[in-house]
């Protein structure tokens, strides 16, 4: 309740002096037909894990089947969105197929799988520079990525993809990786709700008519320059940090003060040895901007103990380049047996 500046939750109800939201994104499906039902987002840990099931499964399913037509929909593999998300899942996908996890199915050819693409628009990472666009779809080539430029998705079904470009396409795994819109639940909260479900802020990260409410994140809609700031975490962090001092300026009786957004760059990794950077403007690819990559996010860390964790990790992968890949959790199963319970009724 805004105006009584309660929060209410399942358990109990606080009252505040100041409230800051931050719920974050969900996936945005455009009101594609089917999309939600049948795709496979990529946003957290929880939905890695029955998607990681489900390539598994189909794996599995395509060793025994005797059929040419459902071995072909069961090792096609369609992203959807060619920005950051979509292109690093797209070699991370294509580096682990072709590599690991084709040793273990030997019965499956090379050939026979298809790792595909699908943007929308006309070049793949919109936003960076077109050097490192062309650099990110020759290495995503090179790794047999099919990419689908100008194609857009009409309808996902249990077994098929329907794309402007490529008509019908049978599969059993689609990867949603198109965008993300605000937490849709914040309209029954009674703020405005802008474009792609954000809350419009002023320049101070307050919610108009709120003082007392600060959004930020994904679900903050700010303009710099008359676009839109970016939904990706360097936006997150720094309008937290923002927040945080407006409420301490605001404690001390002091004016806040307009969140100013300082733009570090953009990264993203194709693959193995593979990546794309764009910082201190300058552009980098491949091997220095992969490394460029690893340093910057070991640095975010939080703790020299989760720091050292995850760098020999890494460093372990890197070297053995071996992945348990084959463990299966049966709590991840509801999505993949919703999908497959259908198999052989009309779409």
């Amino acid at each position: 309740m805004l105006e009584a500046r309660r929060l209410t939750t399942e358990e109990t109800t606080i009252e505040y002096d100041f409230l800051v939201l931050a719920p974050g994104s969900v996936p945005n499906f455009f009101g594609v037909d089917g999309a939600e039902e049948h795709a496979f987002p990529l946003r957290t840990m929880d939905d890695a894990i029955p998607l990681r099931y489900q390539i598994l499964d189909c794996f599995e399913r395509a060793a025994q089947a005797e059929d040419a037509e459902a071995r072909t929909a069961l090792l096609r593999f369609a992203i959807v969105g060619g920005g950051h998300t979509g292109v690093e899942y797209a070699g991370a996908l294509a580096e682990l197929i072709y590599g690991p996890l084709l040793e273990d199915y030997a019965e499956i050819s090379r050939d026979e799988v298809e790792v595909t693409l699908i943007e929308g628009g006309e070049r793949l990472l919109p936003g960076m520079a077109p050097r490192l666009q062309e650099y990110a779809h020759t290495r995503l080539v090179k790794r047999r990525v099919k990419i689908r430029l100008g194609s857009q998705v009409q309808a996902v079904g249990p077994r098929r993809v329907v794309t402007s470009v490529d008509g019908d396409l049978a599969t059993h795994t689609v990867v949603w990786a198109a965008g993300v819109r605000g937490d849709p639940a914040v309209g029954a909260w009674g703020l405005p709700v802008g474009r792609s479900g954000r809350v419009p802020v002023e320049e101070t990260l307050q919610v108009p008519g709120h003082p007392e409410v600060f959004v930020v994140g994904d679900l903050a809609y700010l303009e710099s320059g008359g676009t839109p700031l970016p939904q990706v975490a360097q936006v997150a962090l720094q309008q937290g940090n923002a927040a945080a001092d407006n409420i301490v300026r605001l404690r001390e009786g002091k004016a806040p003060r307009p969140f100013v957004y300082r733009d570090l760059g953009l990264l993203a990794v194709v693959g193995r040895n593979a990546a794309v950077a764009q910082v201190w403007g300058r552009t980098f690819t491949g091997l220095p901007a992969w490394v460029l990559w690893l340093t910057i996010h070991l640095a975010w860390l939080i703790g020299f103990r989760n720091r050292m964790l995850v760098l020999v990790n890494w460093a372990w992968n890197y070297v053995f380049y071996r992945r348990a890949v084959r463990l299966i959790l049966p709590d991840a199963r509801a999505k993949t047996d919703q999908l497959f319970a259908g198999e052989g009724a009309d779409e």
